[in-house]
């Protein structure tokens, strides 16, 4: 579900405040490639951004989305989820909340929900530093996939062979 008029305007506000306060000029590439991770609710890659600003704009690279991105992100205005051994998945939704994540399809969706939000954090954490902010990100596998899964199964096991019913004979009375 993409997010609605309101949540849309509340982060293009932020993305104005942020930019000028930084004194980042507001580009034409700049504001592309904050609208099409802000209007999306499928936390994009890098490249999924790349591909869809370059159909409004030929002319961009690559490298001007992923350093623009990561401008935004350290700026406060995206967040990034997924490990760096992956690819970086950027959300616009910077208001407290977790995700799943489909480990075979890469599917995303916010979780917004309280228990949540109340992590309880080890004793021994704070050893290494102060917990500052805290993210959830569970993994599993989407329906979508398990209902292909299920197809798969069921279409393989009707494709193998079935032993033959023995005949009775005098061997096996």
């Amino acid at each position: 579900m993409k997010p609605d008029e309101k949540t849309l305007q509340k982060r293009f506000k932020r993305f104005q405040s942020a930019t000028q306060q930084a004194g980042i000029k507001r580009t034409h590439q700049r504001l592309e490639i904050f609208r099409v991770v802000a209007s999306s609710s499928e936390h994009p890659s890098a490249e999924a951004v790349y591909r869809e600003v370059k159909q409004k704009m030929p002319t961009v690279s690559l490298d001007t989305v992923y350093r623009t991105l990561w401008t935004f992100t350290e700026l406060g205005l995206l967040n990034t989820l997924g490990p760096r051994q992956e690819k970086v998945r950027f959300d616009a939704n910077t208001e407290r909340h977790h995700h799943f994540v489909c480990v075979s399809c890469r599917f995303v969706h916010d979780i917004e929900r309280d228990v949540l939000q109340d992590v309880k954090i080890p004793k021994s954490v704070q050893n290494w530093g102060a917990v500052i902010h805290t993210h959830v990100e569970l993994r599993g596998i989407c329906m979508n996939c398990q209902r292909k899964q299920e197809k798969s199964v069921k279409s393989h096991s009707r494709l193998s062979p079935t032993p033959p019913k023995r005949k009775k004979g005098l061997n096996n009375e």
